[in-house]
């Protein structure tokens, strides 16, 4: 798609498509950063590793909270403790709730700019209300107001992305993977990290080459509503992937996520025929029984063409329903959601520009804007600890 972007530059959607390109060129940069940062990373992470009470928060608002989403299940069966992923945003209005449990707590934030309110003021309420914090900061802007807090603090390490990942679009693309990216490879304890960024990085160009003209006639198609949906860390993929193609839509498309089994408990009321089903399938031999199950179900209720499948374990090559990403077999769900999201990335993508939106801000009028704006932090009460 990188030879494309110029295309998109009389619509509005040249940041997007070029933030959305560059994926893979920025997931091996992210990779060389944290191996060059390796030893400062494990001095700062053995001591608290090393205590069996650590919990491990992972927190961020919108698109930063969905990487958490991903990565908790994943991060507490590598890590075998609890990890648990709170929007900065329940935090905030909750925390005497979210920290009730005062144990030591690595705070993992993931922050774009850092500049949202709610940034700061979670690690701040974390802070207050907990015997011990220490921060593990991921975030694309040295600018932002939760790099400069941390940064220079005893008990926080900071991990910049690569300058190109602060995404000047609207919407949250290669910011949102290469955080996921650095957070699996600093707490998932990945044995050959070249190894796996390389795999991902190749998969996703071939999705960017070879879906993009397919993408572009579905957005074309008609369609008014579209579900996402995935099991275990690629339900915090289908979340990400709805509030990707609701936002760039500036709300015209109804978009939905659930995971495959909690989908029949109601929520499948949402599909008629101008829905589109995307499917995530699970690596994982026993969820993705659940995935097909609810596939076939799909596949025999829907029209043709209105249900993809989205998998890296072959099973559906010469099925056209099966977008099949090439390379990824036994790679685990947390990581299979970066080349996996680029599909929703470009349905985003094509389904604004089809409807006449321009991309890099579908908001023109500011509604809704890049950085949330708005909100007043209220002091805790009794001042909190």
């Amino acid at each position: 798609m990188g030879g494309h972007v110029e295309l998109f530059v009389d619509q509005g959607g040249e940041a997007t498509a070029r933030e959305i390109a560059q994926q893979p060129a920025v997931w091996r940069e992210v990779s060389n950063m944290v191996a060059s940062r390796r030893e400062d990373i494990d001095a700062f992470l053995r001591a608290l590793l090393e205590s069996p009470d650590l919990r491990v928060v992972l927190t961020g608002a919108g698109t930063s909270a969905f990487a958490g989403e991903i990565l908790a299940p994943a991060l507490s069966r590598r890590m075998g403790r609890r990890v648990d992923a709170v929007p900065t945003t329940d935090i905030v209005s909750n925390p005497e709730e979210y920290f009730a449990d005062d144990r030591p707590t690595l705070l993992v934030s993931f922050a774009r700019s850092g500049n949202s309110p709610e940034s700061v003021a979670a690690t701040e309420f974390a802070d207050l209300s907990l015997a011990e914090c220490h921060h593990l900061v991921l975030t694309c802007d040295k600018n932002g107001r939760l790099y400069e807090k941390h940064v220079e603090s005893a008990g926080s390490f900071v991990l910049l992305m690569p300058e190109a990942t602060n995404d000047q679009g609207f919407a949250m693309t290669s910011s949102f993977t290469s955080m996921i990216l650095a957070a699996w490879l600093v707490l998932g304890a990945v044995a050959d990290p070249d190894e796996l960024v390389g795999r991902l990085a190749k998969a996703a160009e071939g999705m960017l080459a070879t879906r993009r003209e397919e993408i572009q006639r579905l957005a074309s198609s008609g369609y008014e509503r579209v579900v996402y949906l995935g099991s275990g860390p690629l339900k915090g993929l289908a979340h990400e992937s709805s509030l990707k193609l609701l936002e760039l839509t500036a709300g015209e498309i109804v978009t939905y996520f659930e995971s495959p089994l909690g989908f029949r408990h109601g929520p499948k009321s949402i599909l008629d025929d101008r829905t589109l089903a995307v499917c995530y399938i699970s690596g994982d031999p026993y969820a993705r029984k659940y995935d097909l199950d609810l596939l076939a179900e799909l596949n025999h209720s829907m029209h043709p063409g209105s249900v993809i499948a989205v998998a890296a374990t072959d099973g559906g090559r010469d099925d056209p329903r099966f977008w099949f990403v090439d390379g990824l077999e036994g790679v685990e769900d947390a990581a299979l959601a970066l080349p996996f999201v680029v599909v929703a990335q470009l349905l985003g993508l094509c389904f604004s520009l089809a409807l006449g939106y321009t991309p890099d801000n579908p908001f023109p009028n500011q509604e809704v804007n890049r950085v949330v704006q708005g909100v007043s932090i209220h002091p805790l009460p009794q001042g909190g600890r």
